[in-house]
């Protein structure tokens, strides 16, 4: 057994000591987005910190807990909170709490993130469904001994968003008369935002978001066989798009000011994401 999968297990027997839930979706909240968990029936709570051997959140803003509870009746686990690879965590620290939702029960992954956009015709506070990823500079964390027990060696990319999750997603919003974007999600290391050429060449390589999130989190859940969507917040237009200079509070801010539009349609793509999961289960 190899030492990533070791420490992976031992994450896993610390939950199961304190937690006894079995969530159906993870939800990852990204930055400026952590209130959404107050906002569920929780049932448990467990601090990043109390759980042997996992990587700490030290961003501003992320509160750094799994909260578990119910979105209507959808049994969910909720990271407040995610581990970046620019805090200086090894890739497979950064993954690791996706993985260990999987082993929780957690057939589902929706990603969330405070985003910049790259793509003139986006605007600070939209939403973009991610359809597809690029990862730049970031290496993959299937790096390394492939992790048999969770996925093959080398595993296929043609799909990691769910087109079928998508289109519910794009469907719920559509119904609640929330604008929705569709583009494609970039990741760079961070933790400097990005410089005008650097925003220019996302675009050049057909991203039109771009964060330090995300992408190896795809990657990882998508390895494990789980259905993969994503939304982001469109925080602000990239370094050299406007006259206006990027900082972590302007992303805050942003994220706080779309929040109930962001809560209304996260809660009801969520339960009818389950509703189905049901019916696939049911055939």
């Amino acid at each position: 057994m190899n030492q990533v999968y070791e420490k992976l297990q031992r994450c896993y027997e610390s939950f199961q000591k304190k937690i006894d839930f079995k969530p159906q979706i993870a939800l990852v909240l990204g930055s400026g987005l952590g209130d959404y968990a107050e906002s569920i029936r929780v049932e448990a709570e467990l601090p990043y910190q109390e759980i042997e051997e996992f990587p700490v959140s030290t961003v501003p803003g992320h509160k750094g807990r799994f909260v578990f509870g119910y979105v209507e009746d959808v049994p969910v686990v909720i990271m407040q909170g995610r581990v970046h690879y620019y805090e200086g965590y090894a890739i497979q620290d950064v993954v690791l709490p996706i993985r260990l939702m999987k082993l929780m029960g957690a057939k589902v992954l929706f990603l969330t993130n405070a985003a910049g956009g790259v793509n003139y015709d986006f605007h600070a506070g939209d939403f973009m469904l991610i359809r597809d990823q690029i990862s730049n500079f970031v290496p993959s964390p299937l790096i390394g001994p492939n992790l048999d027990e969770l996925g093959p060696r080398f595993c296929d990319m043609s799909e990691v968003y769910d087109k079928d999750l998508r289109e519910i997603i794009k469907k719920t919003a559509a119904e609640l008369g929330i604008p929705l974007q569709e583009g494609v999600y970039i990741q760079l290391t961070g933790p400097n935002f990005e410089t005008p050429s650097e925003v220019k060449m996302c675009r050049i390589l057909g991203a039109d978001a771009v964060g330090m999130s995300t992408a190896c989190e795809g990657t990882a859940a998508n390895h494990m066989g789980m259905k993969v969507c994503g939304i982001s917040c469109i925080s602000n237009l990239g370094c050299g798009m406007t006259d206006q200079p990027l900082s972590h509070t302007e992303v805050q801010e942003m994220a706080d000011r779309v929040a109930p539009l962001f809560k209304k349609l996260i809660t009801a793509s969520i339960v009818k994401i389950a509703e189905q999961i049901k019916d696939e289960e049911m055939e």
